[in-house]
């Protein structure tokens, strides 16, 4: 009995031995291979798709780079050299071009070239001495335009002059090199124009003349002698004959036009018919004078200007200026800002087309609203 049960005690632990000799625990494994089998697929698939998001995110960065360049400013040194500050015009035009360059990103500087050629010549050297890409220049004097352009072509730097127009001839020593502003011709002519458009043509007593004083800016700049020339020029080609009282030296400034107005009212008297100012400044000026002596702008005289400053076209709209003439400072002023940049780029002139112009517009009691 003992021995039948060791037997089969035996045979059970044979049996055991003999299924684990054939694996009987395979099952097991052969769940898990698919597993470690499909592993390195997996990883492929998860490598592809971080290469490819890689690969967007890349791309995307350059799209937001090249955008980011597109949009953002060239940048530079800008030298602006004004002939002085404390002109009511130059002022308006000044702050119009400090508020487009920076606008734009550039680094600029503004000298005030306080009326003094000399001292002009001084900030354009040092400008050049500083390294600036591009200069802006209002001269002084427009006999210093020879000089001017010698300096800023050895220096080879773009330069756009403004306000005050050297010659064609003078213009064309160098290529990178352009004016831009107005044609001053024309503001001449539409200041006559405006005397032309009264109900009497300037005629106020009827004598059959237009007796005149002309209250002018610096005779050596060439605005001045053109609006001086062609205001009058506008009544004589209209048939209409005229009579100079005085033309006396304003140098744009309201003090020294108040000052010529009250010496002439006071030697002409009613025989002062109309006065022309080359800017807005003196014949504001003017006005003080008239009004001092009595007279009424409009009833027994008339008073023009040019540059349609705030306060010529608050007098124009109460009536007290019988017109003016806009010097548009702000479109000027993102003209020279486009053909410095056109330098800058690469642009040159060819002699004969260095001028770009911006048109003059009369400005009346009837269209002053459009420039408040």
């Amino acid at each position: 009995m003992r021995m039948k049960k060791f037997a089969a005690l035996a045979m059970a632990t044979m049996m055991a031995a003999s299924m684990a000799a054939c694996g009987g625990s395979k099952p097991a494994e052969t769940t898990a291979a698919p597993a470690t089998t499909a592993a390195p697929a997996e990883t492929k698939a998860e490598e592809t798709k971080a290469e490819e998001t890689t690969a967007a995110a890349e791309a995307k960065a350059e799209e937001t780079t090249a955008a980011t360049e597109a949009a953002a400013p060239a940048g530079g040194k800008i030298g602006v050299c004004i002939y002085k500050f404390d002109d009511a015009f130059m002022t308006t035009y000044r702050n119009a071009l400090q508020e487009i360059l920076e606008g734009k990103g550039y680094e600029v500087t503004f000298m005030d070239g306080k009326n003094d050629q000399a001292e002009q010549n001084n900030q354009i050297n040092n400008f050049i001495a500083q390294g600036v890409d591009a200069l802006i220049i209002n001269p002084v004097m427009t006999s210093a335009a020879d000089a001017i352009i010698a300096t800023v072509k050895d220096a080879d730097i773009p330069t756009v002059l403004i306000n005050r127009e050297p010659t064609a001839d003078q213009m064309s020593a160098y290529d990178k090199l352009c004016y831009v502003g107005c044609d001053a011709a024309q503001s001449g002519t539409m200041q006559g124009e405006l005397i032309l458009d009264t109900p009497n043509k300037g005629d106020i007593n009827g004598d059959g003349k237009v007796s005149y004083i002309m209250i002018q800016g610096d005779p050596e700049n060439i605005d001045a002698k053109l609006r001086t020339e062609y205001s009058v020029k506008a009544l004589t080609d209209a048939g209409v004959q005229v009579e100079e009282l005085d033309l006396q030296r304003g140098d744009w400034d309201r003090n020294k036009g108040q000052e010529i107005a009250q010496n002439d009212l006071a030697k002409f008297g009613n025989d002062i018919e109309v006065v022309f100012c080359n800017n807005d400044d003196m014949a504001i000026g003017a006005l003080q004078a008239i009004d001092a002596a009595g007279r009424k702008v409009n009833e027994d005289i008339y008073l023009v200007g040019v540059d349609a400053l705030d306060a010529a076209l608050n007098e124009v709209a109460a009536g007290k200026m019988t017109g003016t003439v806009l010097n548009d400072a702000k479109g000027q002023a993102a003209g020279a800002v486009e053909a410095m940049e056109g330098l800058l780029g690469g642009k040159t002139y060819a002699a004969g087309e260095q001028s770009i112009y911006v048109d003059y517009v009369k400005v009346t009691p009837e269209n002053v609203k459009d420039f408040q």
